[in-house]
């Protein structure tokens, strides 16, 4: 099973302040909520950094709690294959084709994101 490139998604309170520290770690912007082209109809409420192979995404008022999140190429077949061992989802993916999300938490409640882009 291929889950794609891993990041942590992680729920801040200050998203300028918690931007500014990562890039303090050597990270740089990837991917801003704000840019209009990319995300119409989105605030100023996440951002995307990186620091060579490691993603961290900030989030501010979007999640309850940090997560885990995979960007899979194919989110509908893990899906399916999952539910097959018994694995339960609170958000399933939308049937069809193209970009899709599906949640399921592990164990001790954590969750994890399969985000198809």
């Amino acid at each position: 099973m291929e889950l794609g490139q891993f990041s942590v998604s992680l729920t801040v309170k200050d998203l300028p302040a918690s931007r500014e520290f990562y890039k303090k770690l050597g990270f740089s912007v990837v991917t801003l909520s704000h840019d209009p082209e990319a995300f119409p109809g989105y605030d100023e409420s996440w951002v995307i950094l990186e620091n060579g192979p490691v993603k961290v995404g900030l989030f501010q008022g979007m999640f309850d709690k940090n997560m885990l999140t995979f960007n899979p190429t194919d989110v509908r077949s893990i899906q399916a294959s999952l539910k097959e061992q018994g694995v339960a989802f609170i958000k399933e993916a939308e049937p069809g084709d193209g970009p899709a999300s599906a949640m399921l938490l592990d164990p001790d409640e954590n969750p994890i994101l399969l985000d198809q882009h």
